[in-house]
């Protein structure tokens, strides 16, 4: 099935199926549960056989994709309520099976995580906690580990990306069918679930921002994401508005944090390269985008009477009354304080830390709160060893960074690690976003076949094997 999906030329006709996929689910989970096994099932097979990183990009970046979705829709326990830790960890194992390893950075970075599993300082883990917190900077390590070195053609890109935003279409579907009439709402200076369709309100902006950037990348290479041009601007569209009505910043700014990248490396790029690599002009693309994100905060702003102006610039209820003085803890919804306290921790066992999962049951004031900033978690319970990791981690990026691509697609592998770092720093490890697109930013996309005009007068253009297929 993911062959079919991949290969289609019909995208409109996938889009429209995921939207109802996601209007579906939002009345029942069996819709969702029984999709999910068709394809998973159909598909499973291919990835096995193939001797391709391609195929197992695709299936992974698709199935993984459905985790919130599934969370939505109370899908548990037919689909695990965290589908993208276990999916993603049993696929990384076949993963480092199947393609030889060029890189020891990920089996490093796993080494460092195992000496905190077998202590705790706290008395209060047990095996659930150990798996919800490892989990994340497990697969991590396992994703670097697996797709250092890899490549893939552009059109293999292309193809990843737009399998990969068609569950975060039924997400968005999903959302939106859930919401309540804007007259019905009462809009605060809080995270608003109304508008997030039963998921958590960080997790589903982190998704729906995800989107957004995603949505821009096709945007401004004029490549084809829904076989029409302003179906792929109304997407766009919808990902930012809905996003904003969650009233939760992070996914927001991550996803402006990667059109921000995008287009600073294309920029950038003196004219002599951009002839070179034959990189697309931003031109009336992006000059629409960004008129269109300009226009659709307005309108939010506008539906929750400035009130969404008001979040973004980090005012609360108590700072408004004038009860609460504003400062960056409360800009971050108290993320600096669980910040500060981890460091704390680590001051107290700077070698090993307190042990996997034990630093929510060991600070004072922010007493069984989880970790939001997955750096903090890292060095207080892993302690000089979780900081290694983190050092390990902005390594890989400088690795991104020199490696020789089109400012094109050196820009998105950029802003897809950027997004997955900065995600660990507003939801920490707890969705499938950081694991996977920290692995899919190590992937190098081989040039594209150049073939030379008979005339000797023409320039040569850049084309693209159209005949490429999933088991390539």
């Amino acid at each position: 099935m993911i062959k079919q999906i991949v290969t289609s030329g019909a995208h409109f006709q996938w889009i429209l199926f995921h939207v109802v996929l996601g209007i579906i689910s939002s009345i029942t989970p069996f819709g969702l549960i029984a999709w999910f096994y068709i394809v998973f099932f159909s598909s499973f097979y291919i990835v096995l056989k193939s001797k391709t990183i391609y195929p197992f990009c695709v299936f992974i970046a698709y199935l993984t994709s459905f985790e919130l979705l599934a969370r939505m829709s109370q899908t548990s326990p037919f689909i695990p309520y965290e589908l993208g830790k276990y999916l993603l960890f049993s696929m990384l194992c076949i993963g480092l099976y199947k393609f030889k390893s060029k890189s020891i950075i990920g089996l490093v970075m796993l080494l460092l995580l195992l000496p905190a599993m077998f202590f705790d300082k706290s008395g209060e883990v047990n095996r659930s906690t150990l798996i919800f917190n490892l989990m994340g900077p497990i697969n991590v390590a396992l994703a670097i580990w697996v797709f250092y070195g890899k490549s893939l053609s552009k059109i293999q890109l292309i193809r990843l990306l737009r399998i990969s935003i068609l569950p975060l279409v039924a997400i968005l579907a999903s959302t939106i069918f859930k919401t309540p009439s804007y007259d019905e709402m009462e809009f605060s200076l809080g995270a608003n679930f109304a508008t997030s369709g039963g998921g958590g309100s960080n997790q589903v902006s982190t998704i729906l921002g995800l989107g957004m950037f995603i949505s821009f990348i096709f945007l401004v290479n004029k490549w084809n994401l829904t076989g029409y041009r302003i179906t792929d601007f109304l997407l766009f569209f919808l990902f930012g508005f809905q996003g904003l009505l969650t009233f939760s910043r992070g996914g927001i700014l991550g996803g402006l944090l990667g059109i921000i990248i995008l287009v600073y490396f294309v920029v950038k790029t003196p004219n002599r390269k951009k002839a070179q690599f034959r990189l697309p002009h931003l031109g009336k693309a992006f000059l629409l985008s960004l008129f269109l994100a300009i226009t659709t905060f307005q309108i939010a702003d506008s539906i929750t009477g400035g009130l969404l102006g008001l979040r973004y610039l980090g005012e609360t209820a108590g700072t408004l009354a004038g009860t609460k003085e504003k400062s960056l803890n409360s800009i971050t919804t108290g993320r600096v304080d669980i910040f500060l306290e981890d460091l704390e921790l680590w001051d107290s066992s700077p070698i090993f830390g307190v042990g996997a999962g034990a630093s929510s049951y060991m600070r004072d004031f922010s007493h069984f709160y989880l970790s939001h900033v997955e750096m903090s978690r890292l060095v207080s319970e892993h302690g000089l060893l979780g900081a290694l990791y983190f050092v390990l981690l902005l390594y890989v990026l400088l690795l991104i960074l020199l490696k020789k691509q089109t400012p094109m697609e050196k820009g998105i592998m950029v802003a897809f690690f950027i997004i997955a770092l900065y995600t660990s720093f507003h939801a920490a490890m707890r969705t499938y976003v950081t694991p996977l697109f920290i692995g899919l930013s190590l992937i190098y996309i081989r040039p594209s076949k150049i073939k030379p005009q008979k005339s000797s007068s023409k320039k040569p253009v850049e084309t693209i094997d159209l005949k490429e297929t999933i088991t390539s």
